[in-house]
């Protein structure tokens, strides 16, 4: 009898984790060539010289005190015979795999250089590398780049090079920010069941900004060694990357998918070679000393009995998810449905008591279900431009976007002429309640206004990067971020926004809708709108939440037309930490918030390419070691012959911003003794410009 396997992916995964499962106990292990092995044309030292006995103190020091930590740098001796060492394992190695690479680095890296002062050596599990200097710290980009690919081709390039740029992008900040320097993660492909799985890792000697440009570096490769396979590596000295359509990294579960972008694994067994034959290439700066593999077929003995216990296991599990597989389109919407009924009882009847906010879009109301979950009931207004067919296709784009730092759909209703959408409930409402409300403001510490901020910024780089279809958000503002119970950011209202798909990052439309004060010049002049329209409205609501002031109310007695133009004349003129908010009266970190004024001035550039992407931002706050460029003058910028266009090259954030003088602004963003702030207008958006 014969069973049909899935085209798909997954009955082939997990005929690999039974096999992988049912021989874990056998010594399989791939050919002993390291991708990279040079000597750097070093001079030579003399056998039995002091070099060489500082040299065998090094080798016995990492390969005693490595295996618990996988990283260890040493050194050895007195110039001109000091010696310098470094080791490390792979992240998810056990001991014994670390101490075994490293004893075989050990005796190859002697062996291929004998009598030389410097020498490196990286396998697959490890990389070891001495010298007669102090490289500690630095990249080494004296030795070519190895690249291994797959002979696999996939379909759909376009999609699969998206998915594995996006991934790259997102596992080389956590990789660069990690004490470890590395990451592991996966991405979906095409549906729930096909992942795309990654690891990058840097040498733990280099900082967060070199270990970064490292990454960058070998990833920028990928077009040029790895396009149109189903997988690739690239390995230098300092860094290596991997991907792949299977789970090479973990070889029994696979944790469920992490609603934070690049989804990080925990640390597991490395998966054994998969005996695919793959080609090989070298580029870049080397001595020719570069050793590269081509590792070879995988023999493993097979009794019938256990293709039998395989095939039937596999055809239970094929028959399990084509049972999924065949209800999915319809729990797709059909879970979604919500009773008209249902809702008006939760709702009141849509009773004016409940109502959270009203807007261009329809009015929001506080519900109640019958099983206590409170919600929050969007009802579209019967003259909203919007379709059936095109509310249905929104409603199925949100309902899949799944985050921390995004508000979730729970359900919608098309009824009876109704055109309702149901969300989740905050009690907290919206950001703009807290921000500029004269009492409530106290309660946004400046602890609480940093995780805000890195919250927003995670929330848009998993629509900009991660989500199944990417998203501009086109309508970011206070009152459309929510706040839960501990005060975590939910970004809300995806009325406006648009997908975009592959390398098709801009957009153009002749009708203007969103907020103006946080539309970029490019899209409130020329309709022109695209991730770094999202990354310009960010940037204003990082200024409001710093210093507290409503940009859309903006009045100031130098005559500074927005917010963006009063903090870069403060930023410029060196008084940047009077721009804080006067109510966080708790001594804070200067650094942190001259820092995120700095990101915020970056943000709203005026022109596009200018603006750093959301990768780039969520690195700039999450690792103050990285350096940030010099703003230039912000759009819709005041035009005045004193002002400078772009701050002097030499300035730097610690540098500007003197004065620690908090009073001397009022903090208010309105002339009212009561700033303006909305109920919750968090769910809709106006379609014409405001």
């Amino acid at each position: 009898m014969r069973f049909p396997l899935a085209s798909n992916v997954i009955p082939t995964f997990l005929l690999f984790e039974t096999l992988a499962f049912l021989f874990q106990f056998s010594s399989i292990s791939k050919a002993e060539d390291p991708s990279i092995c040079s000597c750097y044309d070093s001079a030579n030292y003399t056998s039995g010289s002091q070099f060489e006995t500082n040299l065998h103190h090094i080798f016995s020091t990492l390969s005693k005190n490595t295996p618990l930590t996988r990283f260890n740098t040493t050194v050895s001796g007195e110039d001109p015979n000091r010696v310098y060492g470094l080791v490390q394992c792979r992240g998810d190695s056990t001991q014994e795999e670390c101490r075994n690479c490293m004893n075989t680095s050990t005796i190859e890296l002697v062996r291929r250089c004998p009598l030389r002062k410097e020498g490196v050596i990286r396998y697959w599990g490890c990389v070891l590398r001495y010298a007669d200097w102090n490289f500690f710290g630095q990249i080494d980009d004296r030795v070519g780049r190895a690249y291994f690919v797959p002979v696999d081709n996939v379909t759909d390039v376009a999609l699969f090079n998206e998915r594995v740029g996006g991934l790259m992008d997102n596992l080389s900040i956590a990789a660069a920010v990690s004490p470890s320097k590395f990451a592991t993660g996966r991405t979906r492909f095409l549906n729930d069941f096909k992942f795309i799985y990654g690891m990058l890792q840097c040498t733990s000697d280099l900082s967060d900004n070199t270990c970064y440009s490292c990454l960058r570096d070998i990833i920028a490769d990928i077009p040029y060694c790895c396009n149109w396979r189903s997988g690739g590596n690239v390995y230098s000295v300092s860094c290596f990357l991997r991907y792949d359509y299977y789970l090479f990294f973990n070889l029994l579960s696979p944790p469920p998918p992490s609603p934070t972008q690049a989804s990080p694994l925990p640390p597991s067994p490395p998966m054994p070679d998969d005996g695919t034959t793959r080609t090989n290439t070298t580029r870049g700066k080397g001595d020719g000393k570069l050793t590269l593999i081509i590792t070879g077929s995988l023999v493993i003995p097979v009794v019938s009995v256990t293709i039998l216990v395989i095939a039937v296991r596999v055809w239970w599990l094929r028959r399990s998810l084509r049972k999924e597989n065949e209800t999915e389109k319809t729990e797709d919407a059909d879970s979604l449905l919500f009773d008209l009924r249902t809702l008006k009882v939760a709702t009141g009847g849509f009773s004016d008591s409940n109502k959270l906010g009203q807007g261009g879009f329809g009015t929001v109301y506080k519900g109640k279900l019958l099983d206590g979950r409170e919600i929050a009931v969007k009802r579209l207004s019967r003259s909203s431009p919007q379709s059936l067919e095109e509310i249905r296709t929104e409603i199925l784009v949100v309902a899949k976007l799944q985050h921390r730092n995004l508000v979730r759909l729970l359900g919608f209703c098309l009824d009876e002429q109704e055109k309702l959408l149901v969300y989740e409930y905050f009690p907290n409402l919206s950001l703009d309640n807290y921000l500029f409300h004269r009492v409530k403001r106290l309660m946004l510490d400046w602890e609480r206004r940093h995780k805000i901020i890195e919250g927003i910024a995670r929330g848009l780089l998993y629509l900009h990067q991660d989500s199944q279809l990417r998203i501009i958000h086109r309508d970011l503002k206070a009152s459309n971020v929510l706040l839960d119970e501990e005060m975590n950011p939910k970004i809300a209202d995806f009325g406006l926004a648009r997908p975009f798909h592959g390398d098709k990052t801009q957009d153009h439309t002749k009708q203007i809708a969103g907020t103006y004060g946080y539309m970029p010049p490019e899209y409130a002049v020329h309709g022109r709108f695209s991730t770094k329209s999202d990354v310009y409205s960010f940037g204003v609501l990082v200024l409001e939440i710093v210093t507290g002031r409503k940009n859309s109310t903006f009045c100031d007695s130098n005559s500074s037309t927005n917010l963006s133009s009063f903090v870069w004349k403060h930023w410029a003129n060196g008084t940047a930490t009077d721009l804080l908010d006067r109510t966080v009266r708790q001594p804070c970190p200067r650094h942190e918030v001259l820092r995120c004024i700095h990101i915020g001035l970056l943000c709203v550039q005026e022109k596009p390419t200018d603006r750093p992407t959301m990768s780039t931002v969520v690195l700039m706050l999450t690792s103050h070691s990285i350096s940030l460029s010099v703003p230039s003058r912000p759009a819709f910028f005041l035009w005045s012959t004193t002002e400078p266009d772009k701050l002097p090259r030499n300035s730097d954030a610690d540098d500007l911003g003197r004065s620690n003088s908090y009073a001397s602004e009022p903090g208010l963003s309105t002339t009212n003794s009561q700033p303006q702030h909305s109920n919750n207008d968090v769910t809709f958006s106006e379609l014409q410009p405001r």
